[in-house]
């Protein structure tokens, strides 16, 4: 199987830019924070607990954004630390299988922190995005939302609300400056994806292994990756990208 390759931050290149990361402690969110820290970024990253995964060069803040206060309160604490905002990727979501019938609460849970949360903090943040110079928010979503298992049409749903959200605010926010573009992620291998596909896999009568091998490009997909994919799109060089669903799916 290939291997990830590693690669080196464009020095500087984010150097004087301000962002926030939910979801921000561990695996996605975690890569994703340390590569612009490594592009010298000042980063904020939230989740609802710290993790040994958090990046010592970001301010952790502790919040759970199910609720449009919770929500706030982040930003306000993020905007203090920071000064101001130039970057938002929503990062944060939470995925459980159910087999059988999807409780109602599943569903209201699924919503409130794989859609709502973006929506709230996204809201939140937009005074200070709209007043910074070539802002960027990066709505992270997934594969799932296209063509979700049946034990997982709770969170394929909350991700599809997430991609059509994004188009329609990207239109809204281009004339202001504000970029918002989406990243839709295949198999990437965390602790908690992996498990979770793990049960989803089994439950089908399949297996981890036979799911990263369906990868075209030959392996799954390593959280640098898709941190990679997303210095992209809040650089300079996207300066002329809005409204995308950028696929880093390994060819899937």
């Amino acid at each position: 199987m290939f291997m990830y390759i590693p690669t080196s931050p464009v020095p500087g290149e984010f150097a004087g830019r301000r962002a926030l990361v939910t979801g921000g402690s561990r695996g996605v969110g975690a890569a994703v924070a340390q590569r612009l820290i490594s592009g010298g970024a000042a980063v904020v990253t939230s989740a609802r607990s710290w993790s040994a995964e958090t990046p010592k060069g970001s301010t952790f803040i502790s919040a759970d954004i199910r609720t449009a206060e919770s929500a706030r309160q982040l930003v306000d604490a993020a905007l203090e630390a920071l000064g101001g905002l130039d970057i938002l990727v929503n990062n944060a979501g939470a995925a459980r299988a159910h087999f059988g019938a999807i409780p109602d609460g599943e569903w209201e849970d699924s919503l409130a922190i794989n859609f709502l949360s973006a929506v709230r903090v996204t809201n939140a943040a937009l005074p200070a995005l709209q007043q910074a110079d070539r802002a960027s928010i990066v709505n992270i979503s997934t594969g799932v939302a296209a063509n979700p298992p049946a034990p997982m049409l709770h969170y394929g749903a909350a991700k599809a609300a997430l991609v059509s959200w994004s188009k329609g605010l990207a239109a809204q926010l281009a004339p202001a400056g504000v970029r918002v573009n989406t990243l839709t992620l295949g198999t990437v291998e965390t602790p908690g994806g992996t498990e979770l596909l793990q049960s989803v896999m089994e439950a089908m009568g399949g297996s981890v292994q036979q799911a990263y091998a369906a990868v075209p490009l030959g392996r799954a997909g390593d959280a640098r990756d898709v941190a990679e994919a997303v210095a992209f799109l809040v650089s300079d060089r996207a300066q002329w990208i809005a409204g995308a669903d950028l696929h880093a799916t390994g060819g899937a």
